[in-house]
């Protein structure tokens, strides 16, 4: 994965100072994963490397879910890549049109892969996968470009998911 690790930090996605993570963390680093995904070759890199990462792990899904707003355009492009169709999760019901958590098609018992641009302890993954399976949905696969080794990993194996990063954050820091 050097080649994403060189891209990811060639289009200014690791910056340094303090900074105040989703997960009330305070880290030294960040990942500002919308430098990439808002960069077309990145973003091309990103869903290649995961398309590729689903066939070696010969995992097949009826679908793949982003989760509002970070991981929308990584599952858009992997929709591309792959020709599986998506749908995006939010982190809280609109209080206008239909009030959907899910948007797009989805129907019980299908297989989906949730993508996520940047986990750290997977509290919003967690409750997205949750959304999902309310929903009907079978969920037990999760990729992200970035894992921060930050407990994500443990809270994802605790509700049955394995999680594959593209990328560790040590591997970005070396």
């Amino acid at each position: 994965m050097s080649v994403l690790v060189d891209a990811l930090k060639d289009c200014g996605a690791l910056q340094f100072g303090d900074f105040t993570l989703a997960s009330g963390a305070k880290s030294k680093y960040y990942i500002d994963i919308k430098k990439a995904s808002t960069n077309p070759k990145v973003l091309k890199l990103i869903a290649e490397s995961m398309a590729e990462q689903l066939h070696t792990t010969d995992i097949k899904v009826d679908r793949i879910a982003g989760i509002v707003l970070g991981s929308i355009p990584l599952a858009t492009a992997l929709s591309l890549e792959t020709g599986i169709p998506y749908v995006m999760v939010r982190k809280e019901k609109k209080d206008h049109g239909t009030g959907k958590m899910i948007e797009g098609v989805l129907n019980p018992g299908e297989k989906v892969l949730v993508v996520e641009d940047v986990i750290t302890s997977a509290g919003s993954s967690v409750t997205s996968i949750g959304i999902l399976r309310d929903a009907g949905a079978v969920v037990e696969d999760i990729f992200s470009v970035i894992d921060r080794e930050a407990g994500g990993a443990e809270a994802l194996k605790e509700i049955g998911v394995r999680f594959l990063p593209l990328v560790r954050a040590s591997e970005l820091l070396e």
